[in-house]
This record gives structure tokens, sequence and C-alpha cells, in this order.
């Protein structure tokens, strides 16, 4: 496989060697040429961060470029294409990082890595 998309629980659980992770998700990630966290994704994490819904053990700056590094992720940022595709999504679904993350997968044909059985709706390739 070439390349995939991490959702924001994808990468979190992978950081964590998390039991929730499937096994299937660990190898595409494993066998992934290329993997990306969304620039939406950090958004998702640093709100939860200030609301208090997530802990993480350093600022989350250092904590995904640490993270991105180690692991030879890639950062992908949010363009204005990606923004543009999320006004023709169907409201399957009103997360708005996810309808991001769902535009991102769609613009730019990758397979997006994810538990939430919602990517279904759409004409995402879910990997689980």
């Amino acid at each position: 496989m070439k390349a995939v998309l991490l959702d924001t629980h994808t990468f979190l659980w992978w950081v964590a060697d998390d039991a929730r992770l499937s096994a299937k998700a660990r190898a595409a990630i494993t066998r992934a040429d290329d993997v990306f966290l969304s620039v939406a994704s950090c958004w998702e994490m640093a709100i939860k961060v200030s609301v208090q819904k997530l802990t993480l053990p350093h600022s989350v700056d250092r904590f995904v470029s640490e993270h991105l590094g180690v692991n030879q992720f890639a950062l992908l940022a949010v363009h204005l294409e990606h923004v543009s595709q999320v006004a023709s999504l169907p409201f399957h679904h009103r997360d708005p990082f996810d309808r991001l993350l769902t535009a991102q997968a769609l613009h730019e044909g990758l397979p997006l890595i994810s538990a939430n059985p919602v990517f279904r709706k759409y004409r995402v390739k879910r990997l689980w």
C-alpha cells in the first residue's frame, strides 16, 4: 500500500501501542510507504487538550513533532481544495474534523485508517 491517512484516534492509539488498534489497521500502517497525519487532527487534539478531554505528556506541537519523527509519518496540510470539498459532502456526520478528514482522503485518494464506521457512508476507503 502506497499511502494512508490516520484518523486522530488511530494516531493516538498507534503511539500509545493501544490494544484498541485493530490488527488490520496496525498492519496497514506498518506496510504503507507513506503515513499521513492531518493538521486537522492536530487541531482536534489541541481542542481536546484545552477542554481537558485529552492529556498529553507535552504540548501538542512537541508531542506530534516527536511522534511524526519517530514513526516517519508526514503531516498533511489543509489546503483550499480540501476545505472546498467539505462543502460537497452530504451531512452523514456533523463532526468538523471527520468531515475534513473525509474531504482530504477523497481529494488525495488516500485510504483512511479509522475505527469510526461513519466513514462507510462516504466514498472513502476505510481500513480497520
